[in-house]
């Protein structure tokens, strides 16, 4: 029987990878980070928390805008691959238990990770932290469909792929919820389309960084092979190869008090 992604031990599943996460995986576009932060009022003052924060992309590309961020991530080895920065605080800790007090902050986000929380025990502790109508903001992005180049990059990634292989493509479309965010009363997700570059070390990186993607043996070496030649084929005069992506948003409103 399949399992949950919650039910593989997601705060282990990254280790080792936390070095080539750090360097290869995609960014977000600056527009989602507009959506993520439109309407909260001043960045400065805002107290934002980051679940899953692996080793800080989303957490950094917040702190940039000027935003206070507690970024909670139970892998240590993610913690460790995160650039030091005196605006985001690291906290040991999971998406389902922050150990942050109730009504302590505005906004909550979490970017490629919710697909690896329990639904019901994330959302309580989301409703719990925020403060009456903070807002909830889940982040993805995936290849972009109807891109040659992006589909052949995931045809090379899939036939290697392990457990949990588009867990997040089905999430980040409608993602998991138990009360009080509920889909069907939230705003269309956001789309944007974007680009990312890479070289032939940054194609095969990208792939490993996944938890899916074995490192050794016959899957690795036919993906590095396959990965070299997607490069020779593909790249342009400075040596990339340039995937289309789309990054997905989904906001949610705490219920205001106001309003029980």
């Amino acid at each position: 029987m399949n399992k949950e992604p919650w039910e593989l031990d997601p705060t282990t599943r990254f280790d080792r990878r936390a070095a080539i996460y750090a360097r290869y995986r995609p960014r977000y576009p600056e527009a989602a980070i507009d959506d993520v932060l439109e309407g909260l009022g001043d960045p400065a003052m805002l107290r934002v928390v980051d679940l899953g924060a692996g080793t800080g992309i989303l957490t950094g590309l917040l702190a940039d805008r000027g935003v206070r961020v507690l970024a909670i991530e139970p892998n240590a080895e993610m913690r460790a691959a995160a650039a030091e920065r005196a605006d985001i605080r690291w906290i040991d800790a999971t998406a389902e238990a922050t150990g942050l007090a109730s009504d302590s902050v505005d906004l909550v986000v979490a970017g490629q990770a919710w697909h690896w929380f329990e639904p019901r025990k994330a959302c309580a502790e989301v409703a719990r932290i925020l403060r009456p109508g903070g807002r909830l903001a889940l982040v993805w992005y995936d290849d972009r469909p109807g891109c040659p180049v992006s589909g052949w990059y995931r045809q090379i990634v899939k036939p290697g792929a392990i457990e949990t292989f588009g867990i997040h493509a089905v999430e980040q479309w409608t993602p998991t919820l138990s009360p009080p965010f509920d889909l069907e009363i939230h705003t269309k997700p956001i789309i944007h389309e974007y680009e990312y570059r890479l070289d032939a070390e940054g194609l095969i990186g990208r792939a490993r960084s996944a938890s899916y993607v074995p490192h050794s043996g016959p899957d690795a070496d036919r993906l590095e092979h396959e990965m070299r030649e997607l490069h020779s084929q593909r790249a342009d005069e400075d040596g990339l190869v340039t995937l289309g992506l789309i990054c997905v948003v989904h906001r949610f409103w705490a219920p205001d008090s106001s309003d029980e």
